[in-house]
């Protein structure tokens, strides 16, 4: 007996529905995804599916819960900053294991059951950490995607580069109509793999930039800091 065959055995429910999805969306892409591939994954006709997932959009749903479940929960024996951050890299672990799912979660006219329990769980912890209702409320909109492990960055062309003599012409022209960002652009280590553009380490940029933005929290914490007062201080000025 081969092993489709065997799989076609097996009963079908959501979760055997939704883990197949995600793998099939992992190694041919979340374009390629279709019910009717996917029941041919399976080994059953399309209309069994739907007996689990009403239509492709929750199906989608469902493949986000599946990635956002794969995050590890709090760390209980850490301050919360810490926590917070050990968290957060885990998100983009996960995200990093299925690259469509940023696009799919940021799709999303809803936020999914599995991601909205994420959220109130990385709110909570903010909360035990001390932060204030009104803090707190501010920190997950500076935090944005970056919660869920991704950001969105100026620019992400994944086109392949030039030949290396355009380039440098291309460089060169650069360099002369806009000096600053060319100076940024040469600084830069270089990471071939990078998906946001070449000249950038992913990782090291994402975990740059949640470091700051949990230094920063933790220092309006300490600061006693209000939406309130500052707006004050501001109407004042």
């Amino acid at each position: 007996m081969t092993e489709q065959s065997e799989a076609a055995r097996r009963p079908l429910n959501t979760e055997r529905v939704l883990r197949a999805a995600v793998a099939l969306a992992d190694a041919t892409g979340i374009d390629s995804l279709s019910m009717r591939r996917l029941a041919q994954e399976l080994g059953v006709v399309p209309m069994a599916l739907y007996k689990h997932v009403a239509n492709k959009e929750e199906l989608l749903d469902g493949m986000a819960d599946v990635v956002v479940g794969e995050i590890d929960p709090p760390d209980p024996d850490v301050d919360w900053k810490s926590a917070v951050r050990q968290r957060i890299l885990s998100a983009r672990e996960a995200l990093l294991r299925h690259p469509w799912a940023s696009r799919v979660i940021e799709s999303r006219t809803r936020p999914t059951p599995a991601t909205l329990a994420y959220l109130d769980s990385m709110i909570g912890m903010f909360r035990a950490g001390g932060l204030s209702v009104d803090l707190t409320h501010h920190v997950m909109h500076a935090l944005g995607s970056r919660v869920l492990g991704f950001s969105q960055e100026l620019f992400d062309d994944g086109a392949p580069g030039p030949d290396p003599g355009t380039q440098a012409a291309a460089l060169r022209e650069m360099s002369r109509r806009y000096p600053h960002i060319a100076e940024v652009a040469s600084r830069a280590d270089h990471d071939g793999r990078s998906v946001v553009g070449p000249g950038c380490d992913d990782q090291f940029e994402f975990e740059f930039a949640l470091d700051l933005l949990l230094d920063g929290f933790d220092r309006l914490r300490r600061q006693g800091w209000s939406s309130t007062a500052t707006q004050r201080s501001h109407h004042r000025s």
